[in-house]
C-alpha cells in the first residue's frame, strides 16, 4: 500500500527549483535531525512513496511540488561532516544516529500556501496544520493527498 507524506524543505537549503535541476530531478533529504522524522523515513518511507515538496521558513510557505520517494533510508554522511551544520560530534560511523532517503521531483506546482491550506475544510485534520507541528516529515492522509492534487489542478 502506498504511503503519502509532506517533506518540509527551506528553498534557501534545498528548493523544489534546485531539486528539478539536480540529476534525474532527485536530491538526497539530508539534516533530518528528529528521531521520530527520521523513524518515519526508515520504518515507514517506501520508494514510490507519494511525497509534497513544502517550502518552509520563507515568505509563502506551501506545497511547491509533487514528488516521491526514490530510495530506501540510509546513513545521512552530514551528521559526520564538521564543516556541516547538521554535524552530529555524538552520531558514530558504526552506530549512526541520523538516515537519509532520495526525493525525485516529478513537478513544480503553483504555491499552494499554508493559508490555501487552512482555508480549506477538508484538510482541517492536515498534520502540517496542527498547532505545534514542527516536523520536518509528516504522513499523509491518502483522502488529503487527493484533495491536495484537486486543488493544484
Amino acid at each position: 500500500m502506498k504511503n503519502y507524506w509532506l517533506m518540509k524543505s527551506e528553498p534557501s537549503e534545498v528548493s523544489v527549483d534546485d531539486a528539478l535541476a539536480a540529476p534525474q530531478a532527485t536530491v538526497a533529504w539530508t539534516g533530518v535531525r528528529n528521531y521520530q522524522a527520521r523513524n518515519f523515513m526508515r520504518d515507514a518511507m517506501r520508494v514510490g512513496d507519494g511525497v509534497l515538496f513544502y517550502h518552509s521558513s520563507c515568505a509563502a510557505p506551501g506545497v511547491v511540488g509533487i514528488a516521491q520517494v526514490a530510495s530506501g533510508a540510509y546513513t545521512d554522511p552530514t551528521q559526520f561532516d564538521a564543516q556541516s551544520p547538521y554535524f552530529d560530534a555524538a552520531s558514530q560511523p558504526e552506530a549512526p544516529r541520523w538516515l537519509l532517503v532520495e526525493v525525485q521531483v516529478l513537478r513544480k506546482t503553483r504555491n499552494l500556501s499554508l493559508a490555501d491550506l487552512r482555508a480549506d475544510a477538508a484538510l482541517q485534520d492536515l498534520l502540517v496544520l496542527k498547532k505545534g507541528s514542527r516536523l520536518s516529515i509528516t504522513p499523509v492522509e491518502p483522502q488529503h493527498w487527493q484533495r491536495i492534487l484537486q486543488l493544484l489542478e
